[in-house]
């Protein structure tokens, strides 16, 4: 293991294939959800990830920055995001009552409804690439490893 000028570890032969194999496989299943998605005339993906936040969240709704926290993609356009989709009438917004400058997002019955016709799409397509693809106790080593996987020290 040689050691880069940062301090930091050169990866191994090994590592950097599990990484590009890990990057792939990540790339892959996302295209193969949005592609679903699409095909059956639904939202992209990100719209089914901010619903699905704002659903757990309930009727105390998020301020969109802790929307951004809580969501599995990342989303670097939330703003415009959140009017897309305040003009479809699936999410409104609402002033925040400890923020006069801030605001609530909160889903809507319609909200809530698309969010259900995306799983019916998206449930199956996260089936087709994993769970169809490796046995239940390889699910559950890929669970094992993936949790071990923490984000790393800020670099300096």
């Amino acid at each position: 293991m040689q050691v880069l000028d940062g301090g930091m570890a050169d990866p191994s032969e090994i590592v950097v294939r599990a990484w590009a194999r890990l990057m792939k496989a990540q790339q892959s299943g996302l295209a193969f959800a949005e592609k679903a998605l699409k095909a059956a005339g639904l939202p992209p993906l990100a719209w089914y990830d901010a619903l699905l936040e704002l659903e757990r969240a309930g009727d105390r709704g998020l301020r969109p920055f802790e929307l951004e926290h809580e969501m599995l993609l990342a989303q670097y356009n939330l703003s415009r995001l959140l009017d897309r989709m305040e003009t479809a009438g699936y999410v409104e917004r609402r002033a925040c009552e400890d923020d006069g400058r801030g605001q609530l997002v909160l889903i809507t019955a319609a909200g809530k409804e698309i969010r259900r016709r995306m799983w019916a799409v998206y449930g199956p397509a996260i089936q087709a690439v994993i769970g169809d693809q490796l046995s239940p106790e390889q699910v559950l080593t890929l669970v094992g490893l993936l949790g071990q996987l923490r984000p790393t020290p800020a670099i300096k």
